[in-house]
């Protein structure tokens, strides 16, 4: 599936900034076979003083700006095209998740993929005994490792809500938890401590999400969204799985990658510091439009 992407991501300030100094990490990714980035450009506005483009140790890209004028928003807009074509392939070769720690136990690689860097607690993940009980209580003797991945994600979306207002971008994983209900962000974070607390590495994934218009009704502009959802490792064979707790499945070509990461506080969208006064107001707006041609009519 080929997708055009348009992003604007805006901040307006109350009163003008005399300086800002901004990280972006909005740019889907290029990883190989399964999904080729065609073209991408990233648009700033202001132009800035400084504009460094880099990629982090996980192979993220991202746009690092500084800003020395006054300055009373900024705004981030990009415009990729992306080659999508996850396969669907059923899942084989799953370890035992009894077996999962000696196979963790001789990973030697310490690459950005290696397995070694998602099994700790993170900064937005903790180490959390509610959510190591939860996941207990759904492993079944003789599971994969796949199985009990899908096991949590399918509990999770059954026993939490979805509440758009429910949880803010700084809410901890446990409050949300608790209360059973949140937005993408606390879906995967809960997940991720869920897998983590049973032995099993988990990483968060941001990226975009094609929605689907209800039937008869014409599509949105900007009603699609950035999205979260979570990667757990099941094995030196079968990889890693990717899956969407928010919708309860596995990720598929409508997920487009922008980044890999422990939480979201490795892969955050923009983020960065000014010097200024006053309050300020965000906004975004994403189109993920698929390009139909040939049999390619889904």
């Amino acid at each position: 599936m080929i997708y055009d992407i348009r992003l604007i991501i805006a901040t307006d300030y109350a009163g003008a900034a005399s300086t800002g100094r901004h990280l972006v990490c909005v740019m889907p990714r290029d990883l190989g076979p399964e999904q080729r980035l065609v073209a991408g450009l990233l648009n700033l506005h202001p132009v800035p003083d400084q504009r460094h483009d880099r990629t982090d140790f996980f192979g993220n890209a991202l746009v690092e700006f500084a800003l020395h004028t006054p300055h009373k928003g900024v705004e981030v807009s990009v415009q990729a095209r992306v080659a999508r074509m996850v396969s669907q392939a059923p899942i084989i070769e799953a370890l035992p998740l009894a077996t999962l720690p000696y196979a963790l136990a001789g990973c030697r690689d310490m690459g950005p993929d290696s397995p070694v860097h998602f099994c700790a607690a993170s900064a937005r993940v903790p180490r959390d005994a509610a959510m190591t009980r939860y996941a207990l209580s759904l492993v079944k003797p003789g599971m994969t490792t796949a199985d009990a991945v899908l096991a949590i994600g399918h509990a999770l979306n059954t026993d939490m809500r979805f509440d758009s207002t429910a949880t803010t971008v700084d809410t901890p994983a446990e409050e949300a938890f608790a209360k059973r209900h949140g937005v993408c962000q606390d879906f995967s974070h809960i997940m991720i401590a869920c897998l983590r607390g049973i032995g099993v590495p988990a990483g968060y994934v941001s990226g975009y999400l094609r929605t689907q218009p209800p039937p008869g009704k014409p599509r949105l502009e900007g009603a699609d969204a950035m999205h979260a959802w979570v990667r757990a490792w099941c094995g030196p064979q079968a990889g890693w799985l990717a899956f969407d707790p928010t919708n309860d499945r596995i990720a598929d070509n409508s997920h487009i990658v922008v980044a890999y990461g422990r939480d979201y506080a490795d892969v955050a969208p923009i983020r960065g510091i000014l010097r200024g006064s006053g309050g300020q107001r965000s906004r975004q707006s994403v189109d993920v439009i698929p390009l139909l041609s040939g049999d390619d009519a889904n």
